[in-house]
């Protein structure tokens, strides 16, 4: 149980979970604080590390724009922006489906590839370094699997609610 006891008629949080909340946030910003190190010191000088993350989910895939929103990773005018102007640079092709309109799919250009591939080496050489420090592949799934556990306990939170039978009430405006 993540609670300990009643304060002002409100649960305290055990510093654990708040630990973990706070860590998941930090770790983000610190790889987004990695890819920019790498970006400037490759001379990439036109892309933010944002950018350049959306590059590498992106991958090899032609994807539709609002795959990458439903995946999670993005905002949907954050995401809309960032393809905008990684198009302009030539970093994306984007076209209009036939059947829909409405639907836009995006894949990457060599450029954008080859960014890319540089991005994996960087995550591979994080890896060795992770390996070095006795953090190794057992010790990251255990890891994986834990913050999976927790991003499902948040969406079905999200989707059902405090008790897991129907959605949060949401305020009328």
């Amino acid at each position: 149980m993540y609670s300990v006891k009643l304060k002002w008629g409100l649960p305290i949080v055990k510093k654990e979970y708040l630990e973990l909340t706070r860590l998941i946030e930090r770790l983000h910003r610190r790889f987004l604080d990695l890819l920019r190190a790498e970006l400037n010191g490759l001379g990439i000088r036109d892309l933010n590390s944002v950018q350049a993350l959306l590059l590498a989910n992106i991958g090899e895939e032609e994807i539709a724009v609002r795959d990458l929103v439903e995946r999670g990773y993005y905002q949907g005018s954050n995401v809309s922006y960032n393809i905008k102007k990684l198009a302009e640079m030539g970093y994306l092709e984007h076209e209009r489906s036939a059947h829909d309109r409405r639907s836009v799919s995006i894949r990457l250009t060599s450029k954008a590839l080859d960014v890319v591939h540089k991005i994996r080496v960087l995550e591979e050489q994080i890896a060795s370094q992770l390996d070095q420090h006795q953090l190794g592949g057992t010790e990251i799934d255990t890891v994986c699997q834990s913050l999976r556990r927790v991003e499902r306990t948040w969406t079905d939170y999200l989707h059902y609610g405090r008790q897991g039978g129907r959605a949060p009430a949401v305020a009328a405006e």
